[in-house]
């Protein structure tokens, strides 16, 4: 039974992420109800091999959408159909984003960015620069998932550096980088999606977060110096002598090195540049356009190589075992598209706007920008992670007429969005950090990072309001 729901799960997401491309380009309503059932395929081989158990957040969401839907009067396999259909840009996304890793394995690329840096990064101050920076690099590559990956190359070098505050040193850098990320990297899901649904200006809304980024460093930088400080730990003096026993040992050659750092820099601004250049010129949606610049940049990069062969090989791998791995999340935005469609069909949207004009009017000088961010960082406190919050608050704001620039809201929610991250112990990436260094989700997050927190949510709120003053 198990094979068989592995089986189906695995056609499900196929069909889903395949029919989601071509019924964007032609449009049939056969192809359209084929789409839909393969999402109720998703969520059904999910609940076999997840278990309801573990499926409690998307099946939560699905019935409170069911609630919505018989509460509003609108027929139920009408529902069904347009729910199952409401987030497929943000499934097709998360269907294809995450190969973006399969091209960071091919070669020693982040090997080669350590390497090649060293000599830049032998003080504490300048370490922790790096890892914060480099964090949100390989964030574009390999999402939360960069997490891992880089305390496993900060944790190679400083191998012999243990306790609190070591682990202070590297796990507020990668969460603060990562945290970061979410502001302004285009292929985080969660910060496409709401410039998508709230209409923005992507290269504006990137060049705002990607701003607010280099200020967030700069007070990692300030927050590091301080932490240094109270711990008594000269980590200077440790960061030289470990680096020393690393180029001694290091037995990669300085040509490949070089050509593997240059390699990655022209992988990253050739994604990074593509997707700008097409937005220019074809007018797709952007969660459609990503996903099909990726592919498109994948299969350059192994014709390139001349490893087309090793490509298909790893498409048949995918599909057959590791593409199971993803039912979770998209379960999460099937039933949150679910739960949003069914909303639409209620008087929800006003009844919201109502109530912000109506706090406003008791209390003129606060607007709904002060709360935008508390809505995503309560919400990860219950355990929903910034996709998800996003997914449900974005879907909701974008049905508003707010009066605000679509940009300054953007930035906002994802300084909710970042600050969920650095705090919550409930979400993917405290815990990644936590499974990696050994601390306890409370300590890597609420303990490290809440004084940051409150400072990042100041430095965002203080732009924000000048701008709409």
């Amino acid at each position: 039974m198990r094979a068989f729901a592995s089986w189906g799960l695995s056609l499900s997401i196929a069909t889903y992420g395949l029919l989601h491309f071509i019924t964007y380009f032609y449009t049939h309503s056969y192809l359209l109800s084929i789409l839909s059932i393969s999402g109720i395929g998703i969520m059904a081989f999910s609940i076999i091999i997840l278990s309801v158990k573990k499926l409690k957040m998307p099946l939560s969401l699905l019935i409170v959408g069911f609630a919505v839907l018989y509460y509003s009067g609108t027929p139920i396999m009408e529902g069904i159909h347009k729910g199952f259909l409401e987030m497929r840009n943000m499934v097709g996304l998360l269907i294809v984003v995450p190969l973006i890793s399969w091209v960071l394995r091919e070669e020693p690329y982040i090997e080669a960015i350590v390497g090649y840096g060293n000599k830049l990064l032998i003080t504490s101050r300048k370490f922790y620069f790096g890892i914060i920076s480099f964090t949100q690099v390989v964030a574009y590559f390999l999402l939360f998932g960069s997490i891992q990956i880089v305390y496993h190359f900060v944790d190679e070098v400083l191998k012999k550096k243990k306790g609190e505050a070591w682990e202070n040193f590297k796990g507020t850098a990668l969460l603060r980088g990562f945290a970061l990320s979410t502001m302004w990297v285009i292929s985080i899901p969660s910060f496409v999606f709401v410039v998508e649904v709230m209409d923005a200006s992507l290269i504006i809304s990137i060049l705002q977060g990607f701003g607010m980024s280099i200020i967030g460093i700069f007070i990692a930088l300030i927050f590091s110096h301080f932490e240094e400080k109270k711990y008594g730990v000269d980590l200077t003096a440790g960061l030289e002598s470990e680096f020393a026993e690393v180029m001694r040992s290091n037995k990669y050659n300085d040509k490949y090195m070089k050509q593997d750092f240059i390699e990655f820099v022209i992988l990253f601004f050739t994604l990074f540049g593509s997707i700008f250049i097409i937005q220019a010129f074809v007018d797709i949606e952007l969660l459609v356009l990503i996903p099909l610049a990726v592919i498109s940049w994948i299969f350059i990069y192994y014709m390139y190589k001349k490893r087309v062969y090793k490509l298909w090989k790893q498409v048949k791998e995918h599909v057959k075992d590791d593409i199971i791995y993803e039912s979770y999340q998209l379960c999460v935005m099937l039933g949150a598209g679910m739960m949003i469609f069914s909303l639409i069909q209620t008087d929800f949207a006003s009844m919201v706007v109502d109530g912000i004009y109506g706090l406003q009017a008791t209390i003129p000088f606060i607007n709904l920008l002060y709360f935008l961010p508390f809505i995503v960082i309560v919400l990860g406190f219950f355990g929903l992670g910034p996709l998800t919050v996003m997914a449900l608050v974005g879907g909701i704001l974008g049905s508003l007429n707010l009066p605000y620039p679509p940009e300054i809201i953007v930035l906002t929610v994802t300084s909710g969005s970042a600050i969920s991250i650095l705090l919550s112990p409930l979400i993917m990436s405290v815990i990644t950090l936590s499974g990696a260094n050994g601390l306890n989700g409370f300590k890597n997050g609420i303990g490290f990072n809440w004084k940051y927190a409150i400072a990042l949510y100041v430095v965002v709120q203080v732009y924000v309001q000048l701008m709409i003053a």
